[in-house]
């Protein structure tokens, strides 16, 4: 199947199909249009339907999705019916089924004067003799028309849509409904013209993908993906679901390896308990025969016959589920003899039920199933045969109170307003919805059955519209109050941070275990659909084998069932339809505690459907495959939480049982939530140096420093021993202005404030990793920290802690991405001695410190490393020398590494259990190329750690040209706010480079200035290898970098300075055009900022603009074509430059713009407007930055 041409063509499709039946609904609600006097009331019914979704463009958004889709559902199921001709004629393709170019077969015999005497004669075919004569007249000409075939085939369409709807009304509505006249209204145009839906249709739905009715379920998928983003970005955007966003956010659909291991685990797996010498078992490659024990007659649901295997998808989506279960079924109907012609309908009416609350993936699941009915059964639409599949759309419905007492007397019952509105939230809460036993009591209604002692006028009276929709409610009402064999289903997925009010509060008070994700709850409901001893089978996030959010739900999941099977996904799953990022499990129960094994294939570091599925089917096929494990479900409650951890050794479990739960050795916990970090929180080189403390020792000392920054530790990424060391927090007078903002501020355990502690990130991609912190941090709520009493304990946490066996345990306590206090505070912690940790640990510790500290966006930073190196001028070969050391560096921390996991091991005493190597490629230091480059070659890891150096020493030079560092001292020099060069000057009174005057430094592809950037690194270069080396490592630089000096100077230096400080740049740069071509630029350092800066620029602008022009003028007079060329090109350059002073600069110079450095570089940049570069990630956030506040210098509008 070519799904990469079905995703295109489905979302093309969406987009083509939306526009044309936009362009319908305008046409049919224009004032006087022919459609309110032909079809008044589909006309209302429009308007109407608007109106209940919010109105205007809100509502006419929704009805516009809504039959463009239903439109797109008839399309392509007319393709699927033309290519295994259950059509007599084709609807949509050609009587050639791969040709793309004739015209639809009912067209071209329409046009010979054939027609389907089935569907355009007799008297059941809903006026499409009518119809007929309507066709005939436009092709004989008796009937005008500026398009009459395109006229014509929508004709011919609305007869084939019209008989079809006798057999499948949930795909083609009958025409005397309302619903079918608005389909009608709303059919889109141009359906003939090239390139149109219908033709893509043919064109990408071929024979061969149409060989499964699976297809339908891709093409569901893909039409919806669009709309599907649209909410997930809203989602990042603090948007909540609501009813019309549930469907797109929640639909995922089911690789099909994944539906057949689940049905024949759960399906399979009933019928041959009870019939164990079926054969059938030897079809399903991923069937896992049960342990002997769960064999024992008591322990499993009896089934006297196919007709009591009853299966339910309570979220069906497009019916992949219930469709493989037709498939299944019919081999167990066909081995007990029954006849072939009659397995389908039987099927259909005593086996198959699906529920869901997406109109359009319910009628399709409807149309899979009736496909697969047809397919096997020719006959299958005659009178007699057909069956309509159980497919339960479950929809809204309310009434009034006045229809309630209606009903009541209707039904001769007593009913309150809350039962008979128990669908009121259908729309958001689906099949979760538990209706009352009484209302499963009623029956439907007719005029036919009306109960004796209701009189003819009581039911007359009555709204037809009140009577229908009483008889939804008792339908639905009957699905749900059903009792099934098996359950079957992929649920929704949906953290309750991203459910809107409703839903949450539904989840909430019915499902409390649940309630962390919508898929929990479904688990949950699910059984409660279920017989005693009936099998569940699921795919859902894994994250309720683990986190402690599900902690009761999964103790009472295994003190109440069983878990026979599971397919541990992980994250590898999903990748056929771009890769959902979502780690899974799929997992077989049974209802009802049992003792006995159950069977586990670990499947989370094989990746691609392909692969797993192969995977599986090996890991079925044989006992002893290295995927596959037999436990005992019990053994979970012998760990803390009791997370489903079926690949732990016995060692590894027995490690529990040792030493004592780490809170109680040290208590992990959470630090501080200022309640607003873009008010509260900078990275440490935004602000004054002077307004920052980096060493306080206690809060008393904090108070006392005067200071207002101190460090903040946020977490960070994956890195052990000692670093993400980058942000503060504005803590002034013990963080008065933070505690003024309760009760959003949350002050956690201050009495940590400023202790040293060993910290770690709670929310990771990777491995957990634990840092030394020696005091003088606070820490936020986002990492976990552990106070110590001495460092011998602090030595003795870091090594057990960062040891491949914690990974392990740590990862049973939570999972591979969270690692909360909680489940961290109950790991096993064994308390090793402390000679023997300080020994080992001390030198982890110091070597990730110097690595990090190498870095000149760590504050310890001092100078460039290349300058630390003893050399004799030649720059090549002391990059060279710093890469061999880093490699050996980090080889031996490599061995420190294992040398612990070895260490802890040996005290667990599961050295035999766990990997105690450590790859090169997994130790966290920036300046091992392997961990930094992991994909790569040696010899490419070389050559880009040398790029990365050679831009680290053009930074720090940049750096010694504004004065915030000097060759002649380490460390910062100026970083504070209002520093200038006599403070420079006074801190290092001999210097060999003096820093730039007037803190303009101009970077131009033309060379007009004597102290432009390129000429100011020449000099520096000189200066620390020596001017007789100039010439040699200046063509190392550019043969480092791949460019001239002066292109990466324009080009590249700016965007590599903005990433290295994390879009909080200190140099800022002005333009002559925003983006990253403009004319003149020119750096400042912002910590350097004066009133007078802009007039600087200004100042260099013009001079600039005047070398340009006269340049321009002297190559103009010249007779050769490059050197026109090449004025014209300044000329271009001047008007931008005068465009730029007059618009931006001149008016930006003249306002005296003030900034204030605590404001951080966001507000702070954004107030200089169009004068400097655009940095997207600061742009974005323009419109939330000039809505706030507490800035000293506010954004104001218009900035």
């Amino acid at each position: 199947m070519n799904i990469s041409a079905l995703q295109s063509f489905a979302s093309d499709a969406r987009r083509r199909l939306m526009g044309a039946v936009s362009a319908k609904l305008d046409t049919a609600l224009a004032p006087g249009s022919s459609a309110r006097v032909d079809v008044p009331a589909a006309v209302e019914r429009l308007e109407q339907e608007i109106k209940e979704h919010g109105g205007r463009e809100q509502g006419k958004l929704h009805v516009v999705e809504r039959y463009a889709y239903r439109w797109f559902n008839r399309i392509i199921a007319f393709r699927y019916m033309d290519v295994h001709e259950f059509t007599t004629v084709p609807v949509v393709s050609a009587v050639e089924l791969t040709d793309v170019n004739s015209l639809p077969g009912v067209l071209a015999a329409a046009k010979r004067g054939e027609y389907d005497e089935d569907v355009f004669g007799g008297s059941s075919t809903m006026g499409n003799a009518k119809l007929r004569d309507t066709v005939e007249a436009l092709f004989n000409g008796s009937l005008q028309s500026d398009d009459p075939q395109g006229q014509a085939y929508g004709l011919l369409l609305q007869a084939e849509c019209r008989y079809w709807s006798r057999f499948m009304p949930f795909m083609f509505e009958q025409v005397d409904s309302m619903q079918g006249k608005v389909d009608e209204l709303l059919m889109p145009a141009d359906l003939l013209a090239e390139g149109s839906v219908l033709r893509q249709a043919v064109v990408t739905m071929t024979p061969d993908d149409c060989e499964d009715v699976e297809i339908i379920g891709w093409l569901y998928q893909f039409y919806i993906a669009e709309r599907k983003t649209e909410v997930m970005n809203g989602f990042s955007k603090s948007k909540k679901a609501g009813a019309d966003e549930i469907p797109a956010a929640t639909q995922l659909f089911t690789p099909d390896w994944i539906v057949r291991y689940l049905v024949q685990n759960t399906v399979g797996r009933l019928w041959m308990q009870n019939y164990p010498d079926s054969q059938l078992y030897r079809d399903w490659e991923y069937y896992i025969q049960p342990e002997p024990e769960q064999n024992d007659q008591s322990e499993f649901l009896h089934i006297d016959g196919p007709e009591e295997l009853t299966v339910c998808d309570p979220a069906c989506g497009s019916g992949h589920m219930v469709t493989y279960a037709f498939d299944l079924l019919y081999g167990i109907y066909e081995e007990q003899g029954y006849s072939p012609s009659e397995i389908p309908g039987l099927i259909l009416a005593n086996n198959l039920y699906g529920m869901e609350i997406d109109e359009r993936a319910a009628n399709l699941a409807a149309f899979a199933l009736t496909m697969k009915a047809r397919a096997k059964a020719r006959r299958f639409f005659r009178d007699g045969r057909r069956v309509e599949p159980h497919i339960c759309l479950i929809r809204k419905e309310q009434f009034t109170t006045g229809e309630v007492q209606e009903l009541n007397r209707l039904y001769g019952t007593s009913l309150d307003d809350e039962v008979w509105n128990t669908y009121a939230k259908a729309d958001v809460a689906g099949s979760l919805i538990q209706p009352s036993e009484q209302l499963g009591q009623l029956r439907e209604l007719q005029w036919q059955n009306i109960p004796d002692d209701v009189t003819w006028d009581d039911f007359s009276l009555m709204s037809t519209d009140t009577l229908q929709r009483s008889n939804v409610v008792i339908a639905q009402t009957r699905f749900l109050l059903r009792k099934y064999a098996a359950v079957v289903a992929n649920p929704p997925y949906m953290g309750s941070k991203n459910m809107g009010d409703e839903l949450k509060r539904f989840v909430q008070d019915r499902f409390e275990d649940g309630k962390a994700d919508l898929f929990a709850a479904f688990m949950l409901r699910n059984l409660q659909l279920l017989l005693p001893k009936a099998m569940l089978g699921m795919i859902t996030m894994q994250s309720w084998m683990f986190l402690s959010s599900f902690e009761r739900m999964r103790r009472n999941l295994l003190a109440t069932t069983t878990i026979t099977s599971m397919a541990h996904l992980g994250a590898g799953a999903f990748d056929s339809i771009g890769g959902e990022v979502v780690s899974t499990t799929a997992f077989t129960m049974h209802k009802g505690a049992k003792t006995g094994k159950g069977t586990y294939i670990r499947l989370v570091d094989t990746h691609g459907d392909d692969n797993q599925s192969t995977a599986c089917e090996q890991a079925v096929k044989y006992v002893d495959d290295g995927h596959r494990y037999a436990v005992n479900e019990h053994d979970f409650a012998r760990i803390p939480g009791s997370p489903i951890v079926y690949w732990l050794s016995e060692a590894m479990l027995k490690t529990f049982a040792k030493g004592k739960a780490l809170e109680e050795v040290s208590k992990p916990r959470q630090g501080l939530a200022t309640a607003d970090n873009n008010r509260f929180v900078r990275e440490w080189w935004e602000v004054s140096n002077k307004r920052t403390s980096f060493h306080c020792v206690s809060r008393e000392e904090s108070s006392q420093s005067g200071a207002k920054w101190f460090p903040y530790n946020k977490g960070g990424d994956f890195r052990k021993w000692y670093g993400n060391r980058e942000f503060v927090v504005n803590w002034e007078h013990d963080g008065k202005e933070i505690k003024g903002c309760k009760p959003n501020s949350v002050i956690r355990n201050p009495q940590t404030y400023f202790c040293p502690t060993v910290s770690w990130s709670t929310v990771t991609s990777g491995a957990p990793s634990f840092r030394f912190d020696e005091g003088g941090f606070i820490c936020d709520q986002t990492s976990g920290i552990l106070s110590y009493a001495d460092s011998s304990q602090a030595m003795s946490l870091l090594s057990v802690l960062n040891s491949s066996v914690s990974q392990i345990t740590l990862n049973v306590m939570g999972s591979s991405l969270h690692y909360m206090q909680g489940p961290v505070g109950a790991a096993p912690f064994l308390q090793i001695a402390s000679h023997t940790v300080a020994s080992s640990i001390t030198p982890l510790i110091e070597c990730s410190q110097q690595d990090w500290d190498s870095y000149e966006t760590a504050w310890n930073y001092q100078q460039s490393a290349l300058l630390n190196q003893s050399h004799d001028g030649s720059m090549e070969y002391v990059i060279a020398l710093l890469s061999r050391q880093w490699q050996a560096l980090s080889e031996e921390q490599c061995q420190r590494e294992i040398r612990n996991n070895e260490l802890v091991a040996d005290a667990y005493d599961v050295r035999d259990d766990v990997p105690c190597d450590v790859p090169l490629e997994r130790v966290s230091l920036k300046r091992n190329s392997a961990f930094v480059y992991p994909d790569k070659s040696p010899s490419e890891r070389e050559e880009l750690f040398a790029r990365d150096v050679i831009k680290e020493f053009i930074s720090y030079a940049v750096g010694c040209m504004f004065g915030r560092y000097s060759i002649d001292k380490p460390g910062l020099i100026l970083a504070s706010q209002g520093e200038t060069v006599d403070d420079f000057r006074e801190r290092v009174p001999v210097t060999r480079f003096e820093p730039d005057r007037d803190n303009v430094i101009p970077i131009t592809e033309v060379d007009c200035f004597e102290d432009d950037i390129v000429s100011r690194f020449r000099r520096f270069l000189e200066v620390t290898f020596g001017p007789e080396h100039l010439a040699e490592n200046l063509a190392y630089i550019e043969r480092t970098l791949g460019k001239p000096l002066r292109k990466y100077f324009v080009n590249d230096f700016y965007n590599d300075h903005v990433a290295m400080y994390k879009n909080r740049p200190i140099y800022w740069q002005y333009s002559s055009r925003t983006d990253n071509k403009g004319a003149f630029k020119a750096l400042v350092y912002m910590h350097r900022y004066t009133l007078a800066t802009t007039h600087t620029v200004l100042e260099y602008l013009r001079d600039f603009t005047a070398k340009i022009a006269d340049q321009a003028n002297q190559l103009e007079r010249s007779d050769r074509a490059k050197d026109k060329h090449e004025a014209e090109k300044l000329h271009k350059a001047v008007t931008e430059c005068k465009a730029y002073e007059d618009n931006v600069l001149y008016p930006l110079a003249t306002r005296n713009l003030e900034i204030d450095l605590d404001d951080g570089v966001l507000v702070n940049y954004l107030r200089m407007g169009q004068a400097l570069r655009t940095i997207p990630a600061i742009e974005k956030k323009r419109k939330d930055v000039a809505t706030w506040t507490w800035p000293v210098h506010p954004l104001m509008s218009g900035q």
